[in-house]
């Protein structure tokens, strides 16, 4: 990838220009929704990106210099990796990517989970640290899971380019491991019935909890390009929607990964909050057995050609 794609990518599609307002959208239509789903009318449209702007003009609880600056920052380094992350993706048809940008996506899929974790503890409130150490006990719970599921479709594709991934013709691999990422959709988003470290009733925000003004709405804006990059994940991985008109792949990408966020909102507004235990249960079992199935899928042929 030259420098000058990836900073189309990064600034334009499926960057800046188009992750910022598909974010917004993307927050709208979880809470809408769900509202309709629980008898509510829900907010309007344009609901998100007034609460953004409204977090932006608030004044920020005064606190000592250090804890103002890491609390600030580590919000804006989580926003940063959504943007490169979105960046990263095969979008269009003519994306060349480089060796090894799976494993940079990853990495960068990751920050906003871990930030959190730090977050939850420089906040030094109890209902921080709590969520911050739900939060990095789930993330362990479902990042083997996630990761064994990205080397089977590696192992399968014999390289670690996302576009040969993605170019990879459809079989047994691909469905059971992109089925694996949908599987850890919910727990990545913080959605019902996984929302364990964001439990309102509970501890409030979790590790959010005192987070205010600008800092709040640079989480909000992170939780957002989670949505659009995790989703834009399974559909590069998942559906062939690339043609050779970008307009047309825009608005299937655009399309498929709306879908996916209603999907996920109809099950997060039907279930129940799991306690930990049985998350971790439900990921080591039927997340787990997937990908080990995909990753034996993958690895076999390659065993044989070596045999051979």
């Amino acid at each position: 990838m030259s420098w000058e794609k990836f900073f189309l990518a990064l600034f334009g599609f499926p960057g800046l220009l188009y992750a910022v307002p598909i974010a917004w959208l993307m927050l709208w239509l979880e809470r809408k929704f769900r509202a309709r789903m629980q008898g509510r009318m829900g907010p309007p449209f344009y609901q998100p990106f007034f609460d953004f702007v409204k977090l932006m003009a608030k004044r920020q609880v005064l606190r000592p210099s250090f804890d103002s600056l890491l609390m600030m920052g580590l919000p804006l380094v989580a926003v940063s990796a959504g943007f490169v992350a979105l960046a990263l993706l095969p979008v269009s048809s003519d994306s060349r990517g480089f060796a090894g940008d799976v494993v940079l996506l990853v990495a960068f899929l990751e920050v906003p989970s871990l930030w959190a974790v730090l977050a939850g503890f420089a906040s030094r409130s109890i209902f921080g640290q709590v969520g911050a150490t739900r939060e990095a006990i789930l993330s362990i719970t479902y990042n083997l899971p996630f990761l064994t599921a990205i080397v089977a479709l590696a192992s399968s594709a014999q390289s670690l380019r996302l576009i040969d991934i993605a170019a990879t013709p459809t079989g047994g691999v691909r469905v059971l491991a992109v089925l694996t990422l949908g599987l850890c959709l919910p727990v990545k988003l913080r959605l019902t019935p996984f929302s364990i470290s964001n439990a309102e009733q509970e501890i409030y925000s979790g590790p959010a909890t005192e987070f205010s003004g600008p800092q709040l709405a640079m989480w909000e804006l992170a939780h957002g390009l989670e949505w659009v990059a995790l989703t834009g994940l399974v559909v590069c991985l998942g559906f062939p929607f690339r043609t050779g008109l970008w307009v047309f792949s825009f608005i299937l990408f655009a399309g498929l990964s709306l879908v996916l966020v209603i999907f996920l909102t109809i099950l997060a507004a039907g279930t129940a909050r799991l306690k930990i235990p049985q998350a971790a249960r439900f990921y080591w079992r039927w997340g787990m057995g997937l990908a080990v199935v995909a990753l034996i899928l993958g690895v076999l042929p390659n065993i044989e050609r070596f045999c051979r």
